[in-house]
């Protein structure tokens, strides 16, 4: 076997591992372009059989059922498969330390090591970074015990958000609009829906636009790695619960060049600062979720690596290899990487399980993703699915991501819509109003 880049899941999916793998100079990836199964990030594949580790289906030749947190049969692996370089994405084992772990015992890795990933996996953390150097955000209080926080919610001011500390796989924030949903969310929290909580974050409610800005870093110099925004709620409007993600598009319609000063200045060049005091070096891809008042940023909460389905939606605009961006970062190289992006807009819809972010049903079949007609622009990334006997199951909440770049996001959308109805999946749904901040107004 040739040597390979190992590069795990930008994210596309929490229970799965969707790598890219690089077999000599030609990468192959997880992603979903024509044939509905793999992105040509470069203009041919090539594989010679290349390992991957446990994967969403039909994505890369064989795959490994490997537990990705057991750092040691990690290693084990990628040093059989003699690979070059890994990119890990998933939160829990960058929080974890995997980073630190494998440049210890000399794996080339791109990622956050197991401090500066706090930045995701302890919002008091990041909380704390905020107040030390003047970093605009919501004010806040950090609370222990279930009676306290209670207690202080008595006398505050509706709605208000309420967070639990540690990782939730982007479910654990709540936006209560009165004492009654308040308790109901502290005590889902305190009372283990997301694992352990010793700590829970309130927040005031801040009432502006949410914006995503991703910036890659190599621990001397950073580069901006596009915008978007994304939608939460799983009713359209905005309403309902909050999910994983219902989709998203890119660039935002709110940065212009006075407020990507100002998120440079206020959030991303002092908390790299912070970073730095601690004795670390940041490597990897930084998103800071934002609010945007009167043109004005507000740091939300930080993830340390690509977000779902921000990954997928930006991801296609990208004209340089993703891998030369990476050695980049490792390499300390960055700042001598043009980084070329397409014009276009990109547009993500996803397409979920009936019942999700509640219970939902496993297992159902989807018929005539083969069949779908996809152009140069068109894109379909699988997030919960699997493969039994060459048929397609669902296997997750969030089953298939479909996004369409165009010369506008009215077409991308439209266009995405119509992939969808044609694939014709009884059991999901969708909203049909993603972009309605700026496709509808």
């Amino acid at each position: 076997m040739p040597d390979l880049a190992a590069l795990f899941e930008i994210n596309f999916s929490r229970s799965k591992i969707q790598n890219w793998i690089r077999s000599g100079d030609i990468l192959v990836n997880g992603l979903i372009k024509k044939t509905g199964y793999s992105l040509e990030i470069n203009d041919e594949i090539k594989v010679d059989p290349p390992k991957v580790l446990e994967q969403n289906p039909k994505i890369l030749p064989e795959n490994i059922d490997l537990d990705i947190n057991n750092f040691e049969k990690v290693l084990k692996f990628l040093k059989d498969s003699k690979v070059d370089l890994v990119i890990v994405g998933p939160e829990k084992p960058l929080v974890n330390g995997i980073v630190d772990y494998l440049e210890s015992n000399d794996i080339k890795v791109f990622g956050p090591r197991k401090i500066p990933s706090q930045l995701e996996g302890s919002k008091t953390f990041t909380k704390n970074i905020c107040k030390k150097y003047n970093i605009p955000t919501a004010k806040f209080g950090i609370f222990e015990k279930k009676e306290n926080t209670i207690n202080f919610l008595e006398n505050s001011k509706f709605p208000i958000v309420i967070k639990a500390d540690g990782l939730a796989a982007g479910k654990g924030v709540y936006i209560s609009k009165n004492l009654s949903e308040a308790k109901e969310a502290v005590s889902e929290i305190f009372d283990g829906k997301f694992g352990v909580a010793k700590k829970i974050l309130v927040e005031e409610f801040l009432n502006g636009e949410e914006m995503s800005f991703f910036i890659v870093c190599d621990g001397k110099n950073f580069k901006i790695f596009k915008t978007a925004q994304d939608h939460k709620r799983v009713n359209e409007g905005d309403e309902g619960k909050n999910t994983g993600g219902m989709g998203a598009y890119s660039p935002s319609g709110l940065i212009n060049k006075i407020l990507e000063n100002k998120i440079i200045d206020k959030i991303i060049s002092p908390t790299l600062k912070a970073i730095e005091e601690m004795g670390e070096k940041y490597k990897g891809f930084l998103y800071a979720g934002l609010m945007i008042l009167d043109n004005e940023p507000f740091l939300i909460e930080y993830n340390v690596r690509m977000g779902d389905p921000e990954c997928q939606t930006i991801l296609p605009l990208l004209k340089t290899d993703l891998i030369d961006v990476c050695n980049a970062c490792c390499d300390e190289n960055l700042e001598s990487l043009n980084i070329e992006w397409k014009e276009e807009k990109s547009l993500c819809i996803v397409l979920c399980s009936k019942g999700y972010p509640e219970k939902f049903t496993n297992n159902v079949k989807i018929d005539n993703l083969n069949n779908l007609k996809l152009n140069n622009n068109d894109f379909i990334f699988h997030a919960g699915t699997k493969e039994e006997e060459n048929e397609i199951f669902s296997n997750g909440g969030r089953v298939l991501n479909f996004v369409s770049l165009s010369s506008s996001f009215k077409n991308s959308r439209e266009r995405a819509i119509k992939l969808i109805d044609q694939l014709n999946w009884k059991n999901g749904f969708f909203r049909k109003d993603i972009g309605f901040k700026i496709i509808d107004k």
